[in-house]
């Protein structure tokens, strides 16, 4: 098994048996699929409350990064919010004005929910922190901050669990390292919500470390710079959802090694003569599009060629059980040989 997941190939073999997997196209099946609108939903719960608590504190105590805080958890509220739109809408069924699906759907909903984390959160923490230092704003009683920043890291603490135990469930059906699937998967929901809550705990800690020196020092300095670091966070965070998204959106081809085996399967039927031309797309986790232009032997039938492509629909669904749709188009060769005088 190689680190990515894939099954290794013996030497000179040139096809193989079983199901591919591989955590950059996803799957349907094996623990924790279909869990992404349950994961959405416990952070969105958590998030709300914890905004509504951080925006009260923040306003008695006079801290800046309790404000900004509020800001991150109330801006997580709106992406949760989004993310189970996209949840939603990617799984209508196809239809005869969107025959390929709403799988796609998702990715242009979870890249708003990245918008919405770098404008609601980040830019709004920088601005809130820099204001801070430029008036020089001096910290208030910092108790009913602590409290909820107590009771924020819990909740918080509480959705990340169920992110992470989700991710843990794909990472070891794909048998990878849980890190690597969050990296590469498909389902941007769960990576969103695992990237979103491990950024608010780490937000926690900072806006308590600033509450913490102003208490101390009686500045709002370092209440201020806390301020900017959550929002510099939150901003790298909106980066990586949102380049992962646009990634999906414009179009992901399967991995190298999933194509080349793609391209063996089809030139193991008999009727196939060369593979003239490939092309596959990640639709959706566990959504797989292959279309393929395909130079049939000169010898073959309709009927012959009519079979060979059921045969080979069955044989790519059978490879990689990720398959939804497989278009194969009956083509010349490039070069075709002239017909005789």
């Amino acid at each position: 098994m190689s680190e990515q997941g894939e099954p290794e190939q013996e030497p000179g073999k040139n096809t193989r048996k079983g199901p591919y997997l591989d955590a950059r196209v996803g799957s349907a099946a094996g623990p924790g699929a279909g869990g992404s609108t349950f994961t959405v939903l416990v952070a969105a719960a958590a998030n709300l409350g914890v905004a509504l608590a951080k925006a009260v504190a923040g306003v008695l105590s006079g801290s800046s990064a309790m404000l900004a805080e509020a800001g991150h958890s109330a801006a997580d509220t709106v992406t949760e919010g989004l993310l189970f739109v996209a949840l939603k809408r990617s799984r209508k069924p196809a239809d005869d004005d969107h025959p390929l699906g709403y799988g796609p759907e998702r990715y242009i909903w979870a890249l708003l929910a990245s918008v919405a984390t770098f404008v609601g959160g980040g830019v709004f923490a920088l601005y809130d922190g820099i204001h801070a230092l430029t008036h020089g704003e001096k910290p208030g009683n910092p108790l009913i901050s602590y409290i909820v920043l107590a009771v924020a890291f819990v909740l918080e603490g509480l959705s990340l669990r169920t992110g992470l135990r989700q991710a843990t469930g794909r990472a070891e059906h794909f048998r990878v390292p849980i890190l690597r699937y969050l990296q590469h998967t498909p389902d941007t929901a769960v990576k969103a919500v695992v990237m979103e809550d491990s950024a608010a705990l780490i937000g926690l800690a900072l806006a308590a470390l600033g509450l913490l020196g102003g208490q101390l020092t009686g500045s709002g300095v370092y209440d201020g710079i806390a301020s900017i670091l959550i929002g510099v966070l939150l901003i790298f965070v909106a980066w990586v959802l949102g380049r992962a998204n646009t990634e999906l959106l414009v179009g992901r081809a399967l991995p190298k090694p999933m194509r080349d085996a793609v391209r063996r399967e089809l030139l193991s039927v008999d009727a196939v003569q060369e593979v003239l031309e490939l092309t596959t797309m990640v639709q959706g986790p566990g959504e797989i599009l292959i279309a393929a232009k395909i130079d049939f032997r000169d010898v073959s039938t309709s009927s012959q060629i009519e079979w060979a492509c059921e045969e080979a629909e069955t044989r790519l669904r059978t490879l990689i059980p990720a398959v939804k749709r497989v278009y194969l188009d009956p083509t010349p060769p490039r070069t075709p040989t002239p017909p005789a005088a």
